[in-house]
């Protein structure tokens, strides 16, 4: 992952970026989202697991809760001082009966 989109934070899932120094470590970095699932969605959803198949529902509610997971997890570094986030790592874990978080973490550095 090498992404520039967290207004023009650099964030990518190694621990350094070819062609530039980091100059500072900022510390550790993260964001987090809590998502739930509607009724309609387990519904839909236990249709689908009859027949087999991808859950859209599901992978576009989990898309979404990474996308904003390191959203907040860049705007965090960016408060830092940082310009780059390098090794991002994600996990997800079950917080409640039909909750779950994604969460986003790495470490805000400076470079060059």
């Amino acid at each position: 992952m090498d992404r520039q989109g967290y207004s023009g934070l650099q964030v990518v899932t190694v621990s350094n970026i070819p062609g530039r120094e980091i100059e500072e470590n900022l510390g550790i970095v993260f964001g987090s989202s809590v998502r739930s699932r509607s009724f309609l969605f387990d519904i839909f959803a236990s249709f689908r697991n009859l027949f087999g198949g991808e859950v859209r529902s599901y992978t576009k509610l989990l898309e979404t809760a990474q996308e904003e997971a390191a959203e907040r997890m860049a705007e965090q570094a960016r408060t830092m001082g940082a310009n780059a986030v390098v090794d991002v790592h994600f996990s997800t874990s079950h917080v409640a009966a039909k909750a779950a978080e994604i969460f986003a973490y790495g470490t805000a550095v400076r470079v060059k």
